[in-house]
């Protein structure tokens, strides 16, 4: 059974920005799935089991943004 959560990123302009936040967000061990809506900045996140919010916001830093 997989779980889903929102996380709020700040910084994202483009198409770029949501890549690289989408393209790190996904290399955490058991995302399955990372859509991200620019004009919000909310990342919904697709997982195995429950993710420690350490985890995405250390990817989300990686690629030079803020988890709100």
């Amino acid at each position: 059974m997989s779980t889903t959560a929102n996380y709020t990123v700040t910084g994202m302009t483009c198409g770029h920005c949501a890549a690289s936040v989408t393209e790190e967000v996904s290399e955490i061990p058991g995302v399955s799935d990372v859509q991200v809506a620019l004009e919000t900045g909310v990342v919904t996140v697709t997982s195995e089991q429950p993710l420690e919010e350490s985890q995405v916001r250390d990817a989300v830093t990686e690629a030079g943004y803020q988890l709100v």
